[in-house]
């Protein structure tokens, strides 16, 4: 249970500025030039454990949706 508990950081930030600004994932995944997934979004907005690079795709593809520039720190909390 130690290893679930790691990996589960509970909603995240960028799910409340998402639901703030009325994004939804499918925004994130069409305003990214990378290659990222629904289910990338998916997991970063559960709070599921993302890779740096993982993050860093999320990190960038909401400042490319929003017109905004979004640190890691503001949009996630691990």
């Amino acid at each position: 249970m130690t290893d679930d508990t790691e990996r589960h950081f509970g909603p995240q930030p960028i799910a409340d500025l998402m639901q703030q600004l009325q994004l939804k994932g499918h925004d994130l995944v069409e305003a990214s030039t990378e290659q990222l997934t629904h289910k990338m979004v998916a997991r970063a907005l559960k709070g599921r454990r993302l890779t740096s690079n993982s993050k860093g795709i999320v990190q960038r593809a909401m400042n490319q949706a929003t017109g905004n520039v979004y640190k890691q720190v503001q949009l996630f909390n691990y």
